[in-house]
């Protein structure tokens, strides 16, 4: 048998445990998580009964109490006199880690005031396994999470993070991902590349790569389903933007009815990428043609 450690484990009394669960494949929950959920004196979760599902999945029986978002301050009480007794409590939420766009935050912060000690287990996060598969320029990003649901305080929001020249990451639930996609297009410039994650880690996991002008015409047409990571890249230097098939066929069509610097001034206007830079497009296709 594998032992992987676990015999040097330490589970302290008197201690609020934060578990990461699986975000969507059960089996990607890691030994340390188990070896800690079945020590636990009571899990506080979301959602009681999600996690049921998967402490029954691997035979762990150990009492559980409701902390979600509208009862997580007055739960916090309940949590600290359990901790006073010395008992070790676990926090959890359906999925993924939590107090990372999911209730827990407030909960730890009032053990951490209280005196007691908070452990991270570590586990699955959707926007750490998305950045891993989504191929981001390599630097720094901006994690949002959900932005607000109202239609103006989203393009407000939206349009705040637009103007950002790192990238970022969303999360959104399939009921409003349509309109949060097509609010995102108007907010970034033509070529910025967007990664859309769709059910990460479950059987019909997709990642799909697009242009931002890609973007409404991709949404308006797709049926959505699962849970949505959305990753906005950097937004690039105009040296490493590249052109959409379809900008690339009516600017060459264009540039055949008038002059290179009339057809990359309307292309600009369009795209809003630099006059100059497709000026220079433009002639490298002319020379080419040439040649």
């Amino acid at each position: 048998m594998i032992k992987a450690g676990l015999d040097t484990q330490v589970f302290p009394d008197s201690s609020l445990y934060i578990i990461g669960l699986p975000i969507g494949n059960a089996a990607d929950i890691t030994l340390r998580a188990l070896w800690a959920l079945s020590l636990a004196d009571v899990i506080a979760a979301e959602d009681t009964r999600e996690t049921k599902k998967i402490l029954e999945r691997f035979s762990i029986s150990v009492p559980t109490v409701s902390v979600r978002e509208h009862n997580e301050v007055a739960q916090s009480h309940m949590i600290i006199e359990r901790l006073q007794k010395g008992e070790r409590v676990m926090l959890v939420t359906d999925a993924g880690t939590p107090a990372v766009s999911d209730p827990g935050s407030r909960v730890v912060r009032a053990v951490m005031q209280a005196g007691f000690r908070v452990i991270p287990i570590p586990g699955a996060s959707a926007v750490v396994t998305a950045l891993s598969a989504a191929g981001l320029e390599p630097g720094g990003f901006h994690f949002v999470g959900f932005v607000a649901p109202q239609s103006k305080a989203r393009r407000e929001a939206l349009q705040q993070l637009g103007a950002l020249k790192e990238a970022f990451v969303l999360y959104e639930a399939p009921h409003r991902v349509k309109d949060l996609l097509c609010d995102l297009a108007e907010c970034l410039t033509p070529q910025r590349r967007i990664v859309i994650a769709r059910e990460i880690t479950k059987k019909f996991e997709t990642f799909t790569t697009l242009a931002a002008a890609e973007v409404k015409q991709w949404a308006n047409g797709h049926e959505a389903r699962g849970e949505y990571v959305i990753l906005v890249d950097a937004e690039p230097e105009q040296s490493e933007i590249e052109l959409t098939a379809k900008d690339r066929a009516w600017l060459l069509a264009l540039a055949q009815q008038m002059p290179l610097s009339k057809a990359a001034a309307i292309g600009a206007k369009i795209t809003e990428l630099k006059r100059d830079y497709l000026y220079h497009w433009l002639m490298q296709q002319k020379g080419a043609k040439s040649d």
